[in-house]
């Protein structure tokens, strides 16, 4: 929906990176073609808060090294990595351009 105008318009899901990340009601960047009025790219904000829905509980011990992930399921169906401390019902912030774990939400 074009936020001034109020008007629904429809985007194609390829135009758009990262579409599993994407929410109701979430914004996009959108840039038309004024002589087509056709949309030539959509994006998610660089930044988006999302709940993590399903993740394996990280037990300490089990790397070898400090930066090691697990697979997390988000509020979207989404899979993100995070690492170990993150568990089930965390608010974390993802980066929709590499769709890696940015932070916690406290």
């Amino acid at each position: 929906m074009h936020m001034e105008t109020f008007e629904e318009i429809t985007i194609p899901k390829d135009l758009i990176n990262n579409v599993d990340l994407m929410t109701d009601g979430q914004t996009l960047e959108v840039m038309f073609h004024t002589e087509k009025e056709t949309a030539l790219t959509a994006e998610l904000p660089p930044i988006i808060d999302m709940e993590v829905t399903y993740t394996e509980p990280g037990v300490r011990g089990d790397t070898a090294s400090t930066n090691s992930l697990k697979p997390a399921t988000v509020n979207t169906g989404a899979t993100v990595k995070v690492p170990l401390f993150i568990n089930t019902g965390d608010k974390i912030r993802v980066d929709t351009r590499t769709r890696e774990y940015y932070e916690r939400i406290k």
